[in-house]
């Protein structure tokens, strides 16, 4: 299972920005998917989630300015990021909780991780 992330770059603050995480390998189906960040010298931490009913939750700090959204035939999780600020820069990460179903009617579930792509907001 693979997360290809996409759409960093550098913008001004003020500015907006649109990720996308596309999911693609032997996936029977995905449940949650989440945004991370990390910020240089920080921990990374959980900026998004969205549930397969996209039910979706968001760190305060993000809150109002962030918008996680999924579209569930293309396997590909969205966060529009909207009136950024320089305390918004870091690589963003997206993961997803996904189940694979074997031809034997056993399953596997796992984490995916993207390989992350760098957002920086000028001041």
């Amino acid at each position: 299972v693979q997360l290809q992330a996409s759409g960093g770059g550098l913008v001004q603050a003020g500015g907006s920005l649109r990720l996308s995480c596309a999911a693609s390998g032997s996936i029977s189906s995905i449940n949650g998917m989440e945004w991370h960040r990390q910020a240089p010298g920080k921990q990374r931490e959980l900026v998004a989630t969205i549930t397969k009913d996209h039910s979706t939750n968001y760190a305060d700090s993000v809150k109002g300015r962030f918008t996680i959204s999924r579209d569930n035939a293309k396997a590909t999780v969205y966060l529009q990021m909207n009136s950024l600020k320089p305390e918004d820069t870091g690589v963003y990460y997206c993961a997803a909780d996904y189940i694979h179903l074997n031809q034997d009617s056993t399953y596997e579930v796992g984490r995916a991780w993207g390989q992350g792509t760098q957002v920086t907001v000028s001041s």
